[in-house]
């Protein structure tokens, strides 16, 4: 090394040495360090609120999805936390809301923070220049000191001793009863399928009684006046309740005794319909007819649409019509009887079908009140 390169670094330590101490020197960190990342052109400064900076220092890196993509510039006391203030490349989108945590790069590495987009909420905005990370969003990964110490509180007294207490109580519990647990766990693996299949119903049935219950609180006042109109006949009814137990049992008495009296008349009722089933044939067969003809009870033996017409005077006019045939005289006297059908049986026998009707004229009947017959 030449004399003239070895001037210039002297004068430049001496340099550097004199700026530290005007400027209280805390060591190269205390200064932007060459290759640290997020002093580019169109870097942009982030300030962070974090509740614990344990090793983080100035120039420490600043990663997102383990890449660095800035470095810290600023650590100050702010109340009863720090705030951290980092440098981030240009290229960098983060959301407003993102989150600030304290990490390790590895068990024995050195300390970084790393930035990501929240997880329990919904992203919104952009980090700019300026923005302020809030202490809600910012906390540390575990660090490899509270990490020995959470296994050393478990090794030596966390109650991993009584894992194999608890082991043994379980052997011997379940011992001779895998068939029992087996059909346990699939009974309940069944039962679980069956709510969770019928999850909607049950959210659907909650919200229902909540439903009902909204409307019976808004009618409360309505409630509670037909609750207290109804002590009396609740008070009419509890002095009753000897006379109601009474009739209630005899009420019983009498359906037992109906059954009985109607299994043992079960034959006979049934006969009884059987042999009225051709009655009712022939009075769904006979249709209108025989409604009409109620018509002509009040005016027998005229009609009663022409009864106007059939009496003039002292005498009156008639036609009568006969049908002598035998299963017209068959079915007129003989249905439903043992001898239903003898007579149109008796006509096939014979071997011809009685004339049809007789048909004759109008008789004039004689003049009752004046001698000498009608006029």
């Amino acid at each position: 090394m030449t004399v003239r390169r070895i001037a210039t670094l002297v004068v430049v330590l001496g340099l550097v040495v004199s700026c530290g101490s005007g400027c209280g020197w805390r060591g190269l960190n205390s200064l932007p360090l060459p290759g640290t990342v997020g002093h580019g052109e169109g870097s942009y400064a982030v300030r962070i609120q974090m509740p614990d900076v344990s090793t983080i220092q100035r120039n420490s890196p600043v990663l997102v999805n383990d890449v660095t993509v800035g470095s810290v510039t600023d650590i100050a006391l702010e109340g009863q936390h720090a705030l951290v203030t980092v440098r981030l490349e240009r290229g960098v989108r983060l959301p407003e809301n993102a989150t600030a945590k304290v990490g390790q790069t590895s068990l024995l590495g050195s300390t970084h923070i790393e930035l990501a987009a929240p997880a329990t909420e919904a992203a919104r905005g952009t980090l700019h220049d300026g923005s302020l990370i809030p202490l809600a969003h910012a906390g540390s990964f575990p660090t490899t000191e509270q990490t020995l110490s959470s296994m050393s509180l478990v090794l030596s007294g966390g109650g991993l001793a009584q894992i194999r207490d608890i082991s043994t109580e379980l052997n011997a519990a379940l011992s001779g009863r895998e068939d029992a647990v087996r059909a346990l766990l699939t009974k309940l693996d069944t039962l679980m399928r069956g709510l969770d299949a019928q999850k909607q119903d049950i959210v659907d049935a909650i919200a229902g009684i909540d439903a009902l219950s909204t409307r019976l609180a808004a009618h409360h006042d309505e409630i509670a006046t037909a609750i207290t109109h109804l002590e009396p006949a609740l008070t009419v009814i509890r002095d009753r309740r000897v006379e109601l137990t009474r009739a209630l049992t005899g009420l019983g008495d009498l359906g037992r005794t109906a059954n009985a009296l109607i299994g043992n008349t079960r034959d006979d009722i049934t006969a009884e319909l059987r042999d009225l089933q051709p009655v009712l044939a022939s009075l769904a067969n006979s249709g209108s007819s025989l409604t009409e003809s109620l018509r002509y009870l009040l005016t027998y033996p005229f009609p009663i649409d022409t009864y106007a017409n059939a009496v003039r005077g002292d005498y009156a006019n008639g036609e009568v019509t006969l049908d002598l045939r035998l299963s017209t005289l068959d079915n007129a006297l003989l249905l439903g009887t043992p001898l239903q059908g003898m007579l149109t049986g008796l006509e096939a026998i014979i071997g011809h079908t009685a004339p049809g009707p007789v048909q004759t004229a109008p008789v004039p009947l004689p003049n009752l009140l004046t001698p000498g017959g009608p006029r």
